[in-house]
């Protein structure tokens, strides 16, 4: 079946680039993260404040905000390095080193987080649900016309809302050695979703507009 054919696919180019880590390696991938980190950070400082002072009336879609350029020049540089040998940095744990500073961002913006807000508009929770449920019936829409496995809705879904943390749980509650393809699921969500929720917050800030 497809999904058997895409683990092999996987695992065959996973075979091909595993390898285990030399010191060369692991300053390469960390060279390569903050690298990148680095042209964001440097092109959000340019775009932020030209974006504040000449287009003034795009501050309410977030264009004056050098966060919102520094992830999105981000997620677009690690985009485009996906298409080059930068790639293969996956055999050497590339992915398990980009999980644990995910997981070190989350904290950083959930200590500066404050709870006692969400009862302030818990009108937010109502369309969350809404959306979440959807978020389910497109999922199950489309797997139904295009007669796709459940297993693809089910990774699928989880990939968007959990994230690389329980995609290839949920995977692997199918097939132990599918897990790798929850992992790429994941990865995929994280680059569409950024782009994605961007999107969702101009539609949140609409419809509180009314």
């Amino acid at each position: 079946t497809a999904i058997y054919e895409l683990r092999d696919r996987i695992a065959k180019f996973r075979e091909g680039i595993m390898k285990i880590p030399s010191l060369k390696d692991t300053m390469v991938i960390f060279g390569v993260g903050f690298g990148v980190t680095g042209i964001a950070h440097f092109g959000a400082d340019i775009l932020g404040p030209w974006f504040g002072t000449n287009f003034p009336e795009l501050d309410q879609y977030s264009l004056n905000s050098t966060f919102f350029w520094i992830v999105v020049i981000a997620t677009t540089a690690g985009l485009l390095l996906s298409f080059t040998k930068a790639r293969n940095l996956e055999g050497a744990g590339a992915s398990r080193m980009g999980s644990v500073l995910l997981y070190v961002l989350v904290a950083t913006i959930g200590m500066q987080m404050y709870l006692g807000a969400v009862l302030d508009n818990p009108i937010f929770f109502l369309i969350g649900i809404f959306w979440i449920g959807f978020h389910v019936l497109i999922m199950c829409l489309v797997a139904w016309m295009i007669k796709a496995p459940f297993f693809y809705v089910a990774v699928g879904s989880q990939a968007n809302v959990g994230g690389a943390a329980s995609a290839p749980i949920v995977a692997s509650a199918f097939d132990a050695s599918l897990a790798p393809v929850g992992v790429l699921l994941a990865v995929l969500g994280y680059a569409v979703g950024t782009y994605g929720a961007y999107l969702s917050a101009l539609m949140m800030q609409a419809i509180y507009a009314l």
